[in-house]
């Protein structure tokens, strides 16, 4: 599941990231700024995603399937979904 959860959060980076860069050189007019806005923000974002949609693998919350998951590994991955986001905020505040 590790490899289907990398490979959905890539593809949709991937056009994240064309989304963005067109955005960013339209506001900088500087190609080289706009290419490393937008990959450091797309890599932030998808270690994020993965993250995130792995915690929620770990939950039987609106399934029926795998009712006796352990909630533990949960919240312990969406705690690490929180301090990454709150490193992340305190890192570009430097």
């Amino acid at each position: 599941m590790w490899v289907r959860s990398i490979t959905k959060a890539a593809t949709w980076r991937i056009l994240g990231i064309l989304i963005l860069i067109l955005l960013c050189f339209s506001i900088t007019g500087n190609l080289v700024e706009s290419s490393l806005i937008t990959f450091v923000f797309h890599a932030v974002r998808m270690v994020l995603y993965v993250l995130h949609e792995r915690a929620w693998e770990l939950t039987a919350w609106g399934c029926t399937t795998n009712p006796c998951v352990n909630m533990f590994w949960f919240y312990f991955w969406q705690g690490v979904l929180v301090l990454a986001f709150a490193g992340i905020v305190v890192v570009g505040r430097l």
